[in-house]
């Protein structure tokens, strides 16, 4: 990855394939993974029965499948519409952020009641992710201010989980300890491992050490 790539307030449509067209497509594509939680949490038991599977399992399943092939796409190069060019040559924000979200589904201790309530605390991580990421990636690339990318990834992280806590019962004290949790893993800058990914196993690892505590 070039020093450009690696500087935070990098200009991804430059880097995105397809131009501005791309880098918007990839935004809709990452905000549109907020629908996860309802599809699985509300939707999840008819469609894995449909393969004759768990719910549970049909995630691992839809995941492993993800990975091969990803590590497909890996050895052949290949990136399309929306993903940036060194995406070529690592693992892309897609496998990331799919092993994140299978694993905060799979690990997520569910809710007592039904539909999205199952979802009181997976429900928040994965929507953090993708309404979070967004909005401080927009204005590191525009505003080049990450005071502000911060205080704007706040305000739509603590929106999120404190809305899950009016919504579907998330506890109190989890939505107002994880929520900086989301923010704070959208920070580090690496090729190591994808934002996508931090920003949902942050407050995963958190939500596991809380959980003796509650």
């Amino acid at each position: 990855m070039s020093s450009d790539e690696n500087d935070l307030f990098v200009d991804h449509v430059n880097h995105s394939i397809g131009g501005f067209g791309g880098h918007a497509f990839r935004r809709l594509t990452h905000i549109s993974m907020a629908s996860i939680p309802y599809v699985y949490y509300v939707h999840g038991e008819d469609i894995s029965s449909i393969f004759s599977l768990e719910m549970r399992e049909f995630v691992s399943v839809v995941c492993i499948l993800i990975l091969v092939i990803e590590a497909v796409r890996l050895r052949t190069g290949i990136v399309i519409v929306g993903q940036r060019e060194y995406e070529s040559r690592q693992i892309s924000a897609l496998a990331w952020g799919a092993l994140a979200v299978a694993l905060a589904l799979l690990i997520s201790p569910e809710g007592e009641g039904d539909g999205m309530e199952r979802g009181l605390y997976g429900a928040p991580i994965v929507l953090g992710m993708t309404l979070v990421d967004p909005a401080m990636g927009e204005v590191k690339r525009k505003m080049r201010d990450l005071r502000l990318a911060i205080i704007s990834g706040l305000v739509v992280s603590y929106c999120v989980w404190l809305g899950c806590h009016f919504w579907i019962g998330t506890d109190l004290i989890v939505a107002i300890l994880l929520a900086p949790l989301t923010v704070l893993g959208e920070l580090p800058s690496t090729k190591i491992i994808d934002d996508n990914a931090t920003m949902v196993l942050f407050p995963l690892c958190g939500l596991v050490l809380l959980l003796p505590l509650l």
